[in-house]
């Protein structure tokens, strides 16, 4: 299995002057802006932080997904939500031959947690041995930064600000998170059923 981001985060999506605010910068001077690459690296890495904590893909973007098999040919669980569009379905045989699949053979069933590819009919399109399938899909739970959830929105601000604070830091454990960040988050991280298992 893997996972690609096939189209990045715009600059222009990222909240740079709130974060500035965020941290009490100076502003009016004629440097304003000499940090804005810096600041655009840390809210990066904060989305990206939170966006592996939770599965929720924050800022919608495109992104592919491609698997050697189906894990349930009655409807495989894809990677991340909120998916908005499965945009293609692309078999590809043992000899590297690419067939389209026909867009009204499957459909998306859209769930918060755990979407799903569905077949129109009883199965998803049959793979053969040393084949694979790639699914091209949107995900994202808001176009741009105004659209975010505010607690989403303050999770990534409190988390870029403990990087831009700790940017020196080396001591820090692996996995660290300062704790309002993970009471922010903790009603969109996934549901586990079971032994730990995501159903």
């Amino acid at each position: 299995m893997m996972l690609i981001e096939e189209t990045a985060i715009a600059d222009k999506a990222l909240p740079v002057d709130q974060f500035k605010a965020h941290l009490r910068l100076g502003t009016g001077f004629a440097e304003g802006s000499v940090q804005d690459e810096v600041l655009k690296g840390f809210l990066r890495a904060a989305i990206a932080a939170i966006e592996a904590r939770t599965g929720k893909v924050l800022i919608e973007r495109a992104f592919s997904w491609s698997v050697n098999g189906w894990r349930d040919p009655a409807g495989e669980i894809l990677p991340v939500a909120p998916i908005t569009a499965v945009d293609a379905v692309t078999v590809t045989d043992a000899a590297g031959a690419d067939d389209v699949i026909a867009p009204d053979t499957y459909r998306l069933e859209r769930d918060s947690q755990r979407p799903r590819l569905r077949p129109a009919g009883a199965t998803l399109p049959k793979l053969t041995t040393g084949g694979s399938v790639k699914i091209a899909f949107t995900a994202g739970m808001s176009a741009d930064w105004g659209g975010l959830p505010a607690d989403l929105g303050q999770a990534v601000l409190l988390l870029a600000a403990h990087y831009y604070e700790y940017r020196d830091e080396t001591a820090l454990g692996a996995g660290c998170m300062p704790f309002g960040v993970t009471s922010l988050i903790q009603r969109y991280r996934v549901v586990r059923f079971g032994a730990g298992v995501a159903q």
